[in-house]
């Protein structure tokens, strides 16, 4: 296989990466705190404050897992929830503040002045206890940035030792990882990038391109499994996703070529009087090529976070009607396992189908741009 790829695809990948982490509205943590460690958060004084155990609460549940959060949770033993605290970074008034989430774990869910509101409209962000006027920046180091970096990590792996394969075992035939990877990037070169763009000009598309499937669809998988480190819901952020489409849009535009334009200021096969005096058809052309991207960021986002809030529901039928009857639970999560197994077979082919099509979209908004008309 020969797959050829041009020296700035480095930095292409780097700069789209790069871009991807800070979609989690967070940046890097560069300071030093405690020791990241495992820590049990006790609901005791939630359990005091009303009586008893509260009842479930199944949006709430959801919510929670499909959501972004300051500290990756593992299980929930009792009422002990066992949860990896991250690092918290706040810029405010010119001062960095840097510490551990489970700062926040006290009742007043308080540290250092700063407040992780846990109700409200402002559930799950953090303000200043104190209205003293001042903006809170939040660049902390959340769930779905260290599930990038993870899934970053898996594919540098897999892709450094799929080329050193190459590398020792030239015009052999592939084996192992080589073996199923191959056949991806094969598929993504030939059926979406040469047949989208054109056999003259899909070359220098396909580090963009290749970058954005396999980052999609890993990311796609590892929020299918239910244990860490997977669990997360890195393709269900929008603003993952918005950057993706900003990047797909960005490339189009600077790519775009003297004829793409013209036929968006001057559409082709369109009546004159669609185009002038009043520019319908141009303005038209221009609100299209702003909701292309619009398009590509909810797409993804919608059909991966309503696939995660499907088998989630399956889950909490198990627990509402458990609190009705132990036996209508019990009859009820027969059927619930059966639907949630069934589902996750499924999403195993959203997570390919949801991949593909943003990379198919991305490469035709490509040939678009880059197409040139036919001489006769």
């Amino acid at each position: 296989m020969t797959v050829r790829i041009p020296r700035t695809a480095g930095l292409m990948q780097l700069i789209l990466l790069l871009c991807i982490f800070l979609a989690g509205t967070r940046t890097l943590y560069a300071g030093e705190t405690d020791t990241l460690d495992v820590h049990t958060e006790t609901e005791a004084l939630a359990d005091s404050a009303a009586g008893g155990e509260e009842p479930f609460n199944a949006g709430q549940m959801i919510l929670e897992h499909v959501v972004d959060n300051h500290e990756w949770h593992i299980a929930t033993i009792g009422h002990v929830h066992v949860v990896v605290p991250l690092p918290v970074i706040l810029l405010y008034e010119g001062k960095i503040h840097a510490f551990w989430s489970s700062r926040f774990h006290n009742p007043a869910h308080s540290y250092n002045g700063f407040r992780l509101e846990p109700e409200g409209p402002h559930k799950g962000k953090i303000v200043r206890e104190e209205d003293a006027g001042g903006r809170v920046y939040d660049f902390s180091f959340t769930k779905t940035v260290l599930a990038i970096f993870i899934s970053v990590v898996l594919m540098l792996v897999i892709f450094l030792s799929v080329a050193k394969a190459y590398r020792k075992r030239k015009n052999e035939a592939p084996s192992g990882l080589q073996s199923m990877v191959e056949p991806l990037i094969l598929f993504i070169r030939d059926d979406i990038a040469k047949s989208s763009i054109g056999e003259k000009k899909y070359e220098k598309f396909m580090p963009y391109l290749l970058t954005v499937f396999f980052f999609i669809f890993i990311n796609n998988l590892l929020g299918l499994i239910p244990l860490f480190p997977g669990g997360a819901n890195v393709t269900g952020n929008i603003a993952v996703t918005l950057v993706m489409a900003i990047f797909t849009f960005i490339l189009t535009t600077i790519n775009g070529n003297k004829h793409y334009w013209i036929d968006i200021v001057n559409t082709p096969g369109v009546p004159w009087w669609l185009k002038f005096p009043v520019p319908l058809m141009p303005v038209v052309e221009i609100i299209g090529i702003i909701t292309k991207p619009f398009v590509l960021m909810v797409r993804l986002f919608a059909n991966i976070t309503a696939g995660h809030i499907i088998v989630l529901g399956f889950v909490s039928l198990i627990f509402i009607f458990g609190a009705i009857s132990a036996a209508l639970g019990l009859g009820v999560s027969v059927v619930s396992v059966g639907f949630m197994i069934f589902m996750n077979l499924l999403e195993l082919l959203v997570a390919f189908i949801q991949a593909y099509v943003f990379t198919l979209l991305s490469a035709l908004y490509f040939g678009l741009a880059v197409h040139e008309p036919e001489h006769h």
